[in-house]
């Protein structure tokens, strides 16, 4: 593909800058919202291709929890925040409001908690973006889904037609004490945007 030879040679260190500052910005906004101290391990970030995703979270009949938005501005696409349902059910209850349920499913309000924790990623996430890009990037208001991860990317190809080829990957882990809570944001950008986010950043990408 032809994004990736072109990404050979750069290194992602720009790319990790950014997941580390939007990371500190999360940390910070979560802590508030759980009204305890929560920091966020030093995020892993790297380019992979969108068919990647799927297997990168378990496979494509795993069944996972994911935060969805549409990414608009200057640079759209799709973001998905993904984790397993164990990890959405243990984030709610370090809200302390909510009290362990068995299985999967999920009420009204734990839906609602689970939505603004992955607004508050999202948004510290592009943020960041927007600051080393100086490309004005938001997300709508999220969506909320716990399905296979094949059905979910599935869904999103067919609200918003086709997603680009590659996706920035940052895995996420939330650090409370000595528990860890990992999680998944996966930013695909738009066919026309891949370009202008990574000219933006400095990498080459002329035909030459």
């Amino acid at each position: 593909m032809e994004i990736f030879s072109k990404l050979e040679g750069f290194k992602l260190d720009v790319l990790k800058e950014v997941g580390n500052i939007g990371a500190g910005h999360a940390a910070t906004a979560l802590s508030q919202l759980l009204n305890k101290p929560i920091d966020m391990a030093v995020p892993k970030v790297q380019i992979l291709p969108f068919e990647d995703i799927a297997e990168k979270v378990g496979g494509a009949e795993k069944i996972v929890l994911t935060v969805f938005f549409r990414v608009e501005g200057d640079a759209p696409g799709n973001l998905f925040y993904i984790m397993g349902p164990e990890a959405g059910k243990s984030l709610l209850q370090r809200l302390g409001a909510f009290e362990p349920t068995e299985g999967f499913e999920l009420t009204e309000m734990e839906q609602s908690a689970l939505g603004e924790i992955g607004n508050i990623l999202a948004g510290s996430y592009l943020s960041s973006l927007a600051d080393f890009t100086n490309l004005a990037m938001s997300p709508t208001v999220p969506a909320l889904a716990l399905d296979m991860a094949g059905a979910i990317l599935s869904y999103g190809m067919i609200q918003f037609g086709e997603m680009g080829d590659a996706a920035l990957l940052i895995d996420t882990t939330f650090v409370q004490g000595n528990d860890e809570v990992e999680g998944q944001f996966f930013l695909i950008p738009d066919p026309e945007s891949f370009d202008k986010i990574f000219t933006a950043l400095g990498v080459p990408l002329d035909n030459d």
